[in-house]
């Protein structure tokens, strides 16, 4: 399998880097110029792609004869990065290719996530405060995932609670939406929600799903499992 990873050297990037190199796979990385030494461990085992990730000629070379494409959706600045770089992926990737797409637990497909009165106010008054710095735009976020749900490409969208490090506890688990038990402890190891970006590549029970993860060893894991 070759594997387009856009956004390859951030922290969730370079995990998911690892997983494929683990699995045999043939990888291609986008990053930004100033990011490229990020990967150097990684030099002589893939192919890195210098660029903006919502350059629509970066990504159109980038995810030429791949087979899936794993994208971090990060809404960087006020230019909407994000939706460009959901639509560029859209765009371009091969039509068989599986595409799986990187978010939090705030974006919902359906409106029927039910969210906490804290989680609720971190998202507006982050947002707001980022907004106004100038340097995060949530919205942009929601409109590139809204751009891959209005898709019927073989997309997922991976929905991560609020992430930790650590040594991997397995692969996550996950529900349809925010609000259900299974997923109270809101705690994924990063490394984790990056395996189960990989592992949704062959996964096609998880096509045109947003699921919300969780860690598979938090307490309402195991409480769910039990």
């Amino acid at each position: 399998m070759k594997v387009c990873i856009v956004g390859a050297s951030g922290k969730l990037g370079q995990y998911m880097v690892q997983h494929c190199l683990d699995r045999g796979y043939e990888v291609v990385g986008v990053c930004r110029a100033q990011s490229v030494a990020k990967l150097e461990r990684f030099a002589e085992r893939m192919t890195v792609v210098p660029g903006n990730t919502d350059d629509r000629e970066v990504i159109a070379r980038a995810v030429k004869g791949c087979d899936g494409v794993l994208t971090v959706l990060v809404p960087w600045g006020m230019q909407r990065y994000a939706s460009g770089t959901a639509q560029a992926v859209l765009d371009f990737a091969e039509p068989h290719a599986r595409l799986i797409f990187s978010c939090g637990w705030h974006i919902t497909r359906d409106g029927k996530d039910v969210y906490s009165t804290r989680l609720k106010a971190l998202v507006a008054i982050g947002g707001f405060v980022a907004r106004m710095l100038r340097v995060v735009d949530l919205d942009d976020q929601v409109e590139a995932c809204d751009r891959v749900f209005a898709s019927d490409r073989r997309w997922t969208v991976v929905r991560g609670s609020d992430l930790e490090e650590g040594e991997s506890q397995g692969l996550p688990v996950w529900a349809e939406h925010v609000g259900d038990p299974l997923l109270a402890s809101n705690r994924t190891r990063r490394v984790d929600f990056a395996l189960f970006m990989v592992h949704a590549l062959t996964d096609d029970a998880l096509a045109q799903q947003a699921p919300a993860i969780v860690g598979r060893q938090t307490a309402s894991a195991l409480a769910h499992a039990s």
